[in-house]
């Protein structure tokens, strides 16, 4: 075991590791293109969702429901149907990653919008506000706390998935672990899923960092019993 963790150790820190096409850097560089690109296109369909139905009430079952049906998809599966019909690109991993993502944005939003008190709402429309500015200036700020939430669970998810890239042959972290698996080379494979968890900690932490510091004035407002009040 100590000799695997020095192996494993001077693989992560060898400079040669770190440069050219097949270098950690170059691989890190394609896992975080297809990890945002997939999360950018999921919440551009997940958020427009999510906020429609939980500004409207209408189609919530049917919208959580589909979103929980995505997420229990076998994502390896989902490539391996695409890739059949669509070849080989990456439209296959982009099609699950998107699929992994949605609906935790779905869902947060969902949830955030719910949350907003309806006596807020209620003041909102009293004040001569429209449907729409009611959604963008009160429900979406006030709900913009869980949406976050959505949106950083879904680019961990992805983040943690996107090794599966490297299993129709791309590149990215995942391409460590699948070549190291054919040849056989453990500390390859321990390296690339050693990088992929410290990516994926590394952007949870920022993340959390940058969304608490983000709404720490409202959480203060909050705390302190600060609360909108209407207005005739």
């Amino acid at each position: 075991m100590y000799e695997l963790c020095k192996n494993l150790g001077g693989w992560l820190t060898s400079g040669a590791q770190w440069s050219g096409s097949d270098g950690i850097a170059h691989r890190l560089a394609e896992h975080l293109q297809y990890s945002l690109l997939a999360t950018l296109i999921a919440a551009a369909i997940g958020l427009p969702l999510g906020l429609l139905i939980g500004h409207t009430g209408r189609g919530a079952f049917l919208a959580i429901n589909l979103a929980s049906f995505g997420r229990a998809l076998p994502t390896v599966g989902l490539v391996v149907l695409v890739f059949l019909a669509g070849g080989l690109s990456m439209l296959p991993v982009y099609v699950a990653l998107v699929a992994l993502a949605v609906p935790s944005i779905v869902t947060n939003t969902h949830a955030g919008m719910t949350a907003v008190d309806p006596d807020v709402k209620d003041a909102a429309r009293g004040q001569g506000m429209r449907g729409h500015q009611v959604l963008l200036q009160v429900e979406f700020p006030l709900a913009l706390p869980l949406i976050m939430t959505g949106l950083r669970l879904a680019l961990i998810q992805v983040v943690a998935t996107a090794t599966i890239a490297a299993y129709v042959s791309f590149g990215g972290l995942g391409r460590y672990v699948f070549d190291g698996l054919a040849q056989r080379d453990l500390v390859q494979v321990l390296g690339g899923a050693v990088l992929v968890a410290t990516v994926a900690v590394a952007l949870d932490l920022g993340l959390s960092g940058l969304q608490r510091f983000l709404f720490l004035p409202h959480s203060r407002l909050r705390s302190s019993g600060g609360t909108p009040t209407r207005t005739a």
